[in-house]
């Protein structure tokens, strides 16, 4: 499969991609130099998580997935739950490497968690019957000078049990084994064995190189666009818009540990001009998902400063022994936290911490009784 370049909707294309590229660079030079910019990153981290798990059709709350990333799990994780952690630990794997990391060798194998191909398991660790490897010994003879005529019908069953207890100890270990050959029949019923990924990712690298030569924004839109054509990866089709916005911070659009959070705009587009059959039609709306992203994170920055502003007000002329300063820190930092998380962090008993939150004014997030969260207004 091919993705062709030659004939991209340049003149459609001109004034989404300028509008989203000052309105990118807006944000990051806010963020900068911002007091809440740590805290703004954070919480963009767990949202543009949630949001790849929506695109991808799986709901994810996002108290669900901060308490999970703090250990403080009210439940058994889901499926989908570790699917959004992965996204959450891959963005903060990428804003913490140089720029060119993630689109490198070592940062798309890091990224991509390609297995280490492991040893073939010998044949001979597989006894069949004695078929194959070393032969089971079905001798039962009783001893020196006793003759074949004198064993019992029972030996021959005893030998059948020691062969099916040797197979079955050499498949016990072989199942132990990294690349034991059980998990390609397991693979076999989830994935596509014919799927070539590794070609599909070098046709990618190759439509992104080719891409260099275009506006950064437009070559980010046409990156996530060539991803999904191309259908790149089986298993982590929200690599492709996570490495997007790698292309845009190693452009310079995004700097610092500021990562585009490129599916909380996309969020906002309808899925039937995201994954429309005209290309000129999909390219328009990611372009439009880039402009919204930028837009709600300007609109949440203005809303973090504003809030803690109303804090800082609220826990002034306080004693210096008090804790609300850094209950004021930890919520910023966080888009929620438990009364467990506030007692770790601040050194306190769970029922001090729930009287301090209360104290700050925070707001009840998750509605329940038990296992309760806060956040800001």
């Amino acid at each position: 499969m091919r993705y062709d370049l030659a004939k991209l909707p340049v003149q459609s294309l001109l004034k989404p991609v300028t509008e989203a590229i000052a309105a990118l660079c807006r944000l990051d030079e806010r963020i900068a130099r911002s007091a809440v910019g740590a805290g703004f990153l954070e919480r963009q981290n767990f949202a543009d998580a949630c949001a790849s798990l929506w695109l991808d059709g799986e709901l994810v709350h996002l108290e669900d997935l901060v308490l999970h990333d703090a250990g403080a799990d009210v439940r058994a994780p889901t499926h989908e739950l570790t699917i959004a952690r992965d996204v959450l630990r891959s963005r903060r794997r990428i804003a913490s490497q140089p720029p060119a990391w993630a689109l490198g060798p070592d940062g798309l194998r890091a990224l991509r968690r390609a297995p280490v191909q492991s040893e073939p398991v010998p044949a001979s660790s597989l006894d069949h019957d004695g078929e194959d490897g070393e032969a089971i010994d079905t001798d039962q003879s009783g001893g020196e000078g006793e003759s074949a005529a004198d064993t019992t019908a029972f030996d021959s069953e005893f030998a059948a049990i020691d062969a099916v207890l040797a197979r079955s100890n050499a498949a016990i270990e072989e199942a132990k084994r990294p690349g034991r050959a059980g998990a390609a029949d397991t693979k076999a019923l989830v994935y596509d064995l014919d799927w070539d990924e590794d070609e599909r990712l070098e046709e990618w690298r190759h439509v992104v190189h080719r891409a260099q030569e275009l506006p950064p924004v437009l070559a980010a839109i046409v990156a996530i666009d060539a991803w999904n054509e191309l259908s790149v990866s089986q298993h982590g089709p929200w690599l492709g818009r996570l490495l997007a916005a790698a292309l845009l911070r190693q452009a310079g659009i995004a700097t610092g540990g500021h990562l585009v959070a490129v599916n909380v705009g996309l969020k906002t587009i309808p899925v039937d001009r995201r994954r429309h059959r005209d290309r000129d039609i999909r390219l328009q709306a990611i372009a439009q998902g880039l402009l919204a992203a930028a837009e709600i994170g300007l609109k949440e920055h203005d809303r973090l400063a504003l809030t803690r502003a109303m804090m800082e007000r609220k826990v002034s002329g306080r004693r210096t022994s008090s804790k609300l300063p850094e209950l004021v820190e930890l919520v910023m930092a966080k888009p929620l936290v438990s009364a467990g998380m506030v007692a770790e962090t601040l050194g306190v008993t769970p029922q001090a911490a729930r009287r301090i939150v209360l104290e700050l004014g925070l707001r009840e997030m998750t509605g329940r009784g038990r296992f309760r969260a806060w956040g800001i207004v």
